[in-house]
């Protein structure tokens, strides 16, 4: 017996839904383009911190939570906008039916730039999130992928805007006129979509923005990281384990200082030196921060007896023996900052190894990736 052969309609899907209209895109899209572009700017702080070149000389020091601040945001935003773009994605979806599916030039150009808005906008959301969990499943490098899909992302933000402008105008405010042309009896139910919609985001926020808002830290549910959750009252993301650094690397550890007047320190001579006692926070790019109370001997005046100059760059070198971390250059700004140590104890006691025994930097403004662990030697450049 010969089986027909399904016949498919050239005709789009009809889709009856309501509320998948403009004023339910602009509504969102307004709060979508707030979280996109408070994380844009604050992973632009994050990334020119991590990756200084140029600005080497120019970045401040202060306000010492300065980056406990900027990355917490980051985070935040980049997770609330996840139910975001999930709810303005269902909001346009029927258009990708819309038939036939190229009218004419500037609309097959109008498509293009929306798939790659989409694309990129899902990449480094879920990218991030992946991120806060220091979960990898990919083969690239995350820090200058993430960066450049941000630029991709942002431009292509900005085109869409451009193209839907007189559309968004007309339906920026309940009282405009393509907002009044819809259909009144939506009106009520679109309401109630924007409020779960806003329930979500702020669900999502608040039960992960504890990991570094601590106020908020009995609500951290959801988020990867708990402030108070580790050595000595505070978080770990590379161990001595991972860092491959043990009792035995550390066994015969001496500090050295290259400069005009290089020397060597052993760990009881850095003891000797004057203490100084600083509370600084640790904040990662990961999204967590936690102050802690840090004791050790201030850099500048390990780079004084050096004979540094004033406005020189210092190189520090980790024990460990591979990482994208090991080696961290640090301006003159932050080393000659009185608050950046080369701590020896946190929270009164003698740094762990996890934390970095026997030696560790610790700064303001700094990201964690940069407050270098385990230090063997601190070079003038």
């Amino acid at each position: 017996m010969k089986l027909p052969i399904p016949r498919f309609p050239l005709a789009p899907p009809s889709f009856r839904g309501r509320l998948h209209d403009a004023r339910t895109a602009t509504a969102i899209g307004r709060w979508l383009g707030v979280a996109v572009a408070v994380c844009f700017v604050t992973g632009l702080i994050s990334h020119y911190l991590q990756q200084p070149g140029m600005l080497a000389d120019v970045l401040p020091s202060r306000p010492r939570w300065g980056y406990r601040v900027t990355q917490g945001l980051h985070v935040a935003s980049g997770i609330a906008a996840i139910p975001l773009l999930l709810a303005k994605l269902w909001t346009v979806y029927p258009r990708l039916f819309v038939w036939p599916p190229v009218r004419s030039v500037r609309h097959a150009l109008e498509r293009v730039s929306v798939a790659v808005l989409v694309a990129s906008a899902l990449f480094e959301l879920m990218s991030g999130l992946l991120n806060t969990a220091q979960w990898y499943p990919y083969a690239f490098s995350f820090v200058p992928v993430h960066f450049a899909v941000g630029w991709l992302l942002i431009g292509s933000v900005v085109l869409h805007v451009a193209v839907k402008a007189p559309e968004i105008r007309a339906h920026w405010r309940r009282r405009s006129a393509g907002t009044l042309a819809l259909p009144a009896e939506d009106a009520v139910d679109r309401r109630s979509l924007l409020a779960a919609v806003g329930v979500a985001a702020g669900a999502v926020t608040v039960t992960t923005v504890g990991q570094s808002f601590t106020p908020l830290g009995k609500l951290d549910l959801l988020a990867p990281r708990h402030p108070d959750h580790g050595p000595q009252g505070l978080p770990v993301n590379r161990t001595a384990a991972l860092a491959r650094v043990d009792a035995t690397t550390v066994r015969d550890w001496r500090l050295r200082v290259d400069g005009p007047r290089p020397y060597e320190l052993t760990l009881a001579g850095l003891r000797a030196l004057p203490q100084r006692e600083v509370t600084l926070p640790i904040a990662c790019v990961e999204g967590w921060s936690k102050s802690a109370h840090w004791t050790g001997v201030r850099v500048r005046d390990l780079l004084d007896r050096a004979g540094a100059p004033p406005g020189a760059l210092i190189r520090v070198t980790s024990l460990e023996a591979r990482g994208g971390y090991r080696v961290m250059v640090m301006p003159h700004t932050y080393a000659r900052d009185p608050l950046t140590l080369l701590a020896l104890r946190l929270n009164g006691e003698v740094l762990s190894l996890d934390h970095g025994y026997p030696a560790r930097i610790i700064a303001p403004n700094r990201p964690g990736v940069l407050q270098t662990k385990w230090v063997a030697r601190m070079e003038v450049l």
